[in-house]
Formats: C-alpha cells, structure tokens, sequence
C-alpha cells in the first residue's frame, strides 16, 4: 500500500509502499491503523487513487488518498509525486465521506445522535471501510459500539427499508439509532455476531427461512411499493435491460454477444409472465442476500447491508444466497430450503419452477444495478466494478445456451 497525504489544502506528500494484514482494497482499517502510527497523528482514507495488478477488488499495490489530522510528528513522507494532480478539487461524482470536510460532518452528526439518545461517544471514531459504495465508521459508546454507515445517493435507503422489516420481524435486522435519509446515512446498534461466510447449512438455512417469513409476512400487508424504494419488479427490469444494452456495456460485448443478448432481451416478456405465473408475491427484496451480509451469533441471525434493496420478485434473493453458497450439494440445500419455505407460506405456487426460470434475469437484474455504480461513481473508483455489466450479461447468455451435444 501506499498514500498520498493531505492535510485540508497542504499536500504533505506520499507515504510507502507498506504492507497491511487485509487483501481487501475497502478493508482501510489496518491502512490507518499503519499510518496512524507511522506519522504519529490520526488519519482518515478518503478515496483510492489507483491500484498496480490485483483484480477483485483485492491484492495488487493499492495508493490511497489519506487526511491527516494534523502536520505528522515523525515520520514524514517523500516528496509529493509529479502528476499526482489536484485531490482536494471538486468531482462531480465524489461521494460525500470521500472528502475530509465530509467525514467530519457526518461524525458530528453521529456523535450528536449518540448524545441526543443518552448514549455518548466514549472515544475517537475508528474508519472500518470505504469505497465508492460506502464508508463504514465504529463509535464506541458505554453500551457497545454503534455503527455510522454513509451510503451515496443512488443507494437505498437503508433505514427505510430495516424499518419495513422490522414491522414484521424486528429480531430481523439491525436497531436503527437515528437515521438521515436525505443524505443516506444511518447509525446502527452493535449486531453480536460474525458474518455468515463460514457459518454451517443450518445458519444458512435459518437465515434463508427468516427472510422469507418476513417477505411474505410483507407482501401479506397488501402496501405496495413502499415509499422510498425503487421498483424492480421484472417488467420494470425488462425495460431496463432495453436501454442497457443500447449503452456502454455493448461496446464490451463481441457482436454476436449483444446479438445475442438483445434476442434474450426480446424474450424476457415472456419469461416475466412465466415467472409470475408461478404464484410469488412481489415484496421487498433484499438485493444482495449473501452470507457476508448475515450475521449470527449462533442464536440469532440478523440481516445487514440493504443499500441495494428494491420492490421485485424475492426469487433474486433465493438465487443470490445459492450462488455464493459455493458447493453443488450446499447449494441444492439452499434452493430447497427457499423453494420449500414458500411453498409453505404461499399453498399452490411454484417457487422450485420459478428458481429454474429466473436465473436469466437474475443475471442481467445484477448488470443493471452494476452499470448504475459506474454512472453515478468518479473515475479512479470505477475499477471496482469495470466490467462487471458485461460479466453479468454473459453470465444470463450462459443460462440459456443449449447444451453441448
């Protein structure tokens, strides 16, 4: 890793390379944790600058723009580079905790929320993770730490969307402390726990059973779209395939590929009306239902992370959850437990048939929502997600290709 170092207009200059435990490029809390003690002040990491090799968004020599809290009392760091340019000017597309101006606005507001409640920070805040999707913040308090997530504009509200959960289940989702929907920030109690990569089929399963109890119990409300939420039902998202394949992704698809894609678009009304032939509701899905964005601690499992949340089918969550349950026969389980929890929460509908039909849409669903992180995100961030668009759509061709004779 290396950094860039600023402090508010004054360009301290560069800092490196160094090593770091983490492989992740939004994992920033042990690159702070380095400098904070290499230069002796504390530090913030605002944005990546450019990665050297890695893909991923892992590995590979990473440079970071980093705020320091005050001029270095050792350490000092190189010369600022040539070419380097202008960080501290303005971008269009610049999330607002990628600025030193707006990490500090957003922690004021988060310590004043804390005290507002009776729960005061007892200590400085500590940066956990941040790119272009999100900045991740700890607060620690008497009671526990609480968490400052900072989402950008495009994002769901997340707030919004815990709260319709908790409604039916409030055991479901994190507790919500104070919430600024106009600038997509949201303070959250301390979910105990670890992230459900590891976690047994059984805590998988009873992830994947809550959430659907609670869908349905959403879906039984009869409430429609609820305010704040886009609308990805799959007629919308056929729509939306349209424009994207009259979009930048087409220039990185060979001829024959958009071809191709633009037939399966063309079929995608009839799917759609196959699909909902199957008897599922439309309700809140959570849009990006993998293990990392479960937590469990053995007794209870808690969903997070619902920035990419919208109204459609719940079969994207049902398939979302079997993709990243690596393994033939995990995955299997997975499908079953979603397929068979329905079937008890909606008598006569097919979710098995409606696992098997949507796979395709599921796909291009993803190449939708990746294509909007690369329009709404600045320039150096883009390599989070640059060529995601064009995987996805390959991916739903790959569904539907005949089979090798």
């Amino acid at each position: 890793m290396s950094a860039l170092v600023t402090v508010g207009d004054r360009r301290l200059g560069a800092f490196g390379p160094f090593p770091v435990d983490s492989p992740w490029w939004a994992d920033v809390e042990p690159v702070v944790a380095h400098l904070a003690s290499a230069l002796g002040v504390p530090v913030t990491v605002l944005r990546l600058l450019d990665v050297d090799g890695g893909e991923g968004a892992r590995d590979g020599h990473v440079t970071y723009h980093v705020e320091a809290l005050g001029p270095p009392r050792h350490g000092l760091p190189s010369p600022w580079p040539d070419g380097a340019g202008d960080l501290v000017g303005p971008s269009a597309r610049r999330a607002g905790w990628a600025t030193a101006s707006g990490v500090r606005e957003a922690l004021d507001w988060a310590g004043s929320a804390l005290r507002a409640s009776g729960r005061p920070p007892s200590g400085p805040a500590d940066q956990m993770r941040t790119w272009n999707l999100s900045g991740l913040f700890r607060l620690p308090t008497m009671q526990g730490p609480a968490w400052l997530k900072i989402t950008p504009g495009f994002a769901t509200c997340e707030a919004r969307v815990i709260e319709t959960f908790a409604r039916v289940d409030a055991d479901s989702v994190p507790t919500v402390l104070a919430a600024d929907p106009a600038r997509r920030r949201v303070l959250l109690d301390h979910v105990p726990g670890v992230d459900c990569w590891a976690a047994s089929e059984d805590v998988i399963g009873a992830a994947v059973r809550r959430l659907v109890a609670a869908q349905a119990a959403i879906a039984e409300r009869g409430e429609g779209v609820p305010d704040g939420l886009p609308d990805r039902t799959p007629r919308v998202l056929a729509a939306m395939v349209d424009e994207l394949l009259d979009g930048e992704v087409a220039g990185e698809l060979s001829a024959d590929e958009l071809s191709s894609a633009r037939g399966l678009a063309g079929r995608l009304p009839a799917l759609v009306s196959s699909l909902e032939a199957c008897g599922l509701p439309y309700t809140v899905v959570h849009g990006d239902f993998h293990p990392g964005n479960v937590r469990s601690d053995g007794m209870r499992t808690v969903m997070v992370d619902f920035a990419d949340s919208h109204f459609g089918h719940p079969v994207l969550d049902g398939l979302r959850m079997r993709d990243f349950v690596h393994g033939g026969e995990r995955s299997a389980r997975v499908e079953r437990v979603w397929a068979e929890e329905w079937s008890a929460r909606v008598p006569g509908s097919d979710p098995a048939r409606a696992l098997a039909l949507a796979e395709p849409l599921a796909h291009l669903a993803y190449a939708v929502r990746y294509q909007e992180f690369l329009d709404n995100i600045e320039p150096s961030e883009r390599r989070y997600h640059a060529g995601d668009p064009a995987s996805e759509v390959r991916a739903a061709l790959e569904c539907v290709r005949p089979p090798a004779s």
